[in-house]
């Protein structure tokens, strides 16, 4: 019998604390018991279930207008409409349970002021206070409930002006009709709104535009409103007194002495063109003078084409046998001397180097990459070439040829007409729709890519070292590809990255290591997402835009972070979340912390297959 008796107190025992654990604390307790007595001034009927005291359990003991979440055995829901309620309501208390998503308190006799603490109530969803005799101003920081859908404060005493909740995104139901409010109405996404209502108010100005979503009803009873879709239309705005006849005088004064200065700068503009041309036609004369010299003495010798980016002779071999051509079908019969002498279009520049489009003999479109101050020996920079180009992958951009002198180095590729990531992101030009899949297609081909590179020469000590949006590179086919793999490491961001690490000494603050260097790699490729999400550019190395998004994050404002143009097209939200929890891992400022890139395509190519199969799903059921 005692090992049953045990069994059986053991049984007890756990099953109490398994209570516990999926119950409210007694601070939450007591804290809605406050609210209560506030609320309630001891005018409501209480019978023996009511509950509302620290002898229970508001979940487990079912109080009086409260439901929990089945899980955890948290407060949700408190619904106590037309309870008699005639005291005061108690933000404060009442936002200590901090799951409560809806709090709905209509038709009582609820006096005093909605506090600032209402917003202490991060998950509320939905507030329903109509009814009531609530005075004073509504909170500020309403706009601070970046959760709330319906908001319903009609038939109540509400005075001042009212907030300005244009940040909450995702509110549907603002009524606010038969109170005392004044001043204008701020700006809603009335695009988003179903139900708006500020009739019988002290409002004034025009009506906002309300995408013809709502009729006159929502603004009847504010005799100080104007404009459509009400009848009467706003005055004009006064014009501007005519000026005195002293400003008059000091006004013409102006335009003439105006005339005076544009008269002589037009004299000195056309002195100075005359002299050029003097002087041009004087040194046309001298060196036609000279060339006559020389050509009598047998000493003209005549000038090589030479492209933009040239620093070399073609007559010189030596310079020619320092290029290789890699295996490359369009660049077998390339030589050094004819790209040297093939026309060449300046196509972007930076600290280390130039980029240019090359149109070489034969019709093939080249780009060379033109790379300065890179202290690397020319033996060492052939085999990094060598072993880049031994890693093949078909979202890699393949280097076709390369060149190697004291001063300067160049790697060739062939030419992508869609151009780069960044300019289909930020610029004009980028023509093509950029969906939310193409985005993610994107992230998945960079992230695997990058995977396969990262793997393939990490005991090679050679990241990517400068990844950024310009060097994805996109195909006729829109599809991606990383570009300029393994050149010059950017130090000005692992400059940053290094200072932002606390394990990190001062003095390693540029010198990072092998491994660091990888995990860069994956900062940068973090940026990459965030500029995919939020459709920004990058202004320093990615760091501003990552600044930007943690804060945002920070303060619960996720849904502020993404594209508009994603939002718009009704992009899987779930999808966005998610990469956008990838993206904040990948940028970590501790480099230890972050994972690596195998880790991280593995995760967006699951991202993508949920998308598509959450796709396939709603196209069945369409």
């Amino acid at each position: 019998m005692i090992p049953v008796t045990r069994w059986v107190i053991l049984s007890i025992f756990f099953h109490v604390l398994l209570v516990l654990a999926n119950s409210e604390t007694f601070e939450v307790r007591q804290a809605l018991v406050k609210f209560m007595n506030e609320i309630s001034l001891g005018n409501i009927s209480k019978d023996v279930n009511f509950g509302w005291n620290l002898s229970s359990d508001p979940c487990t003991n079912k109080w009086e207008g409260i439901t929990c979440d089945s899980g955890m055995q948290h407060v949700q829901h408190i619904v106590l409409d037309q309870k008699n309620l005639t005291g005061i309501l108690d933000a404060a208390s009442v936002c200590e349970a901090t799951s409560l998503a809806v709090l709905s308190l209509n038709e009582n006799k609820i006096i005093g002021i909605l506090t600032q603490e209402i917003s202490n109530c991060r998950r509320l969803t939905h507030l329903y206070l109509r009814r009531n005799k609530l005075t004073s101003n509504l909170p500020s920081s309403l706009s601070r409930l970046n959760n709330l859908k319906r908001f319903v404060v009609s038939d109540n005493a509400f005075s001042g002006q009212l907030p300005d909740m244009s940040r909450i995104s995702g509110l549907l139901t603002f009524l606010a009709e038969r109170n005392q409010l004044t001043g204008q109405i701020p700006k809603f996404d009335f695009s988003n709104l179903v139900d708006f209502n500020v009739s019988y108010n002290n409002l004034t100005g025009p009506v906002p535009d309300v995408k013809d979503h709502f009729d006159s009803n929502s603004f009847l009873g504010n005799p100080g409103l104007c404009g459509v879709p009400l009848s009467n239309t706003c005055p004009p705005s006064p014009s501007p007194p005519p000026p005195s006849v002293a400003k008059k005088k000091k006004l013409s004064y102006l335009i003439y002495l105006g005339y005076a200065i544009l008269g002589l700068i037009i004299i000195f503009l056309l002195a100075l063109k005359l002299f050029k041309c003097i002087r041009r036609k004087k040194s046309k004369s001298t060196a036609l003078k000279d060339q006559n010299k020389n050509t009598s003495s047998g000493e003209s010798k005549a000038p090589g084409n030479r492209s933009e980016y040239s620093i070399t002779s073609p007559e010189n071999s030596m310079f020619s046998a320092s290029f290789e051509i890699l295996s490359s079908p369009m660049a077998n019969k390339l030589r050094f001397e004819d790209l040297l002498r093939a026309p060449a279009e300046l196509i972007g520049k930076g600290r280390h180097g130039s980029v240019y489009k090359v149109e070489a003999d034969g019709g093939v479109t080249l780009v060379v990459k033109r790379i300065r101050g890179w202290n690397i020996s020319k033996d060492d920079f052939k085999k990094r070439m060598h072993r880049i180009h031994q890693m093949k992958h078909p979202h890699m951009l393949p280097l076709i040829a390369f060149y190697s002198s004291k001063q300067e180095k160049l790697t060739v590729y062939k030419y992508q007409q869609n151009g780069s990531l960044f300019k289909h992101l930020h610029s004009s030009q980028g023509n093509q729709i950029f969906d939310w899949a193409s985005r993610l297609g994107i992230a998945a081909t960079v992230a695997k890519a990058l995977a396969f590179m990262h793997e393939g020469l990490q005991n090679d000590d050679i990241p990517h070292g400068n990844l950024k949006s310009t060097n994805i590179l996109l195909n006729e086919n829109m599809e991606a590809s990383i570009s300029e793999y393994g050149l010059m490491v950017n130090n000005e961001h692992q400059s940053f990255v290094a200072q932002s690490d606390n394990n990190i000494r001062e003095d390693d603050s540029v010198t990072i290591s092998a491994r660091n260097a990888f995990k860069m790699d994956v900062y940068s490729f973090g940026v990459i997402l965030l500029e995919l999400l939020t459709g920004k550019p990058v202004q320093a190395s990615g760091n501003d835009l990552a600044r930007w998004v943690n804060s945002v994050v920070r303060e619960e404002w996720s849904g502020e972070v993404f594209d508009k143009a994603l939002i718009a097209d009704a992009a899987n939200e779930e999808g966005m979340i998610n990469l956008l929890q990838v993206a904040i891992k990948c940028i970590n400022p501790s480099p230890d912390s972050r994972p690596n890139m195998k880790e991280v395509a593995l995760i967006i190519n699951s991202v993508k297959e949920d998308d598509e199969k959450s796709l396939s799903i709603f196209s069945s059921e369409v």
